[in-house]
């Protein structure tokens, strides 16, 4: 089963519900800051994902995001933020 890259975020506005998504990403995620967190997932793996952290937000006020990013293709990273994480090792982060 082939697994690729995986960028999560999420707009919530409750503190708790926040503070549960953030739990659930610790289990699957490499790397993140706040609310973008990178993952290396499966499509089964990436479905479980996205059900869980489904259930877990209230879809009139929040919104989550789970984008796939191309393997072969670039990323720009620009700023204070780390890019040396193992996801930037699998991709061609300039």
């Amino acid at each position: 089963m082939s697994r690729n890259p995986v960028i999560i975020a999420y707009d919530i506005s409750a503190d708790q519900t926040r503070r549960r998504i953030y739990k659930i990403l610790l289990e699957w995620r490499l790397d993140g800051q706040k609310s973008v967190h990178e993952c290396v997932l499966s499509a089964a793996e990436a479905q479980e994902l996205f059900i869980q952290l489904g259930q877990a937000i209230d879809p009139a006020t929040d919104r989550l995001l789970l984008a796939w990013v191309a393997p072969r293709r670039p990323l720009f990273a620009r700023g204070a933020g780390r890019v040396d994480a193992l996801f930037a090792k699998l991709l061609n982060v300039r």
